[in-house]
């Protein structure tokens, strides 16, 4: 079996995932992987908000949030908050995160 490169880097206090972002979607959705320039991966988002005053960042956070069963304030943009290619923040144990969005991944057949 082939491994896959993954978004999610642990830090001291929780993961790093690299995102990127498509506002003014046609809908909110998570489309999976995609490679990115380095080699590594980038897990695709897409809003329907608009990038204008945080209205994006605010989507994207709500939306990832529910999906992953967490609390919006475990969420944070870290990097890139004024551009299409993110890094965000996910505060908590960062094995038990690791371990469970990996899961999740692997249910959405990434």
């Amino acid at each position: 079996m082939l491994e896959r490169a993954s978004p999610f880097t642990a830090a001291a206090d929780g993961l790093k995932i690299a995102l990127r972002v498509t506002p003014k979607a046609g809908r909110n959705r998570i489309d999976g992987l995609a490679a990115d320039e380095g080699g590594g991966a980038v897990l695709k988002v897409a809003v329907t908000a608009a990038p204008e005053g945080g209205k994006a960042n605010a989507a994207l956070i709500k939306l990832l949030a529910k999906e992953w069963r967490l609390p919006k304030t475990a969420l944070a943009i870290v990097g890139g908050a004024a551009a299409r290619r993110k890094l965000l923040h996910v505060s908590g144990d960062p094995a038990e995160l690791m371990s469970r969005l990996e899961r999740w991944l692997e249910a959405r057949h990434v």
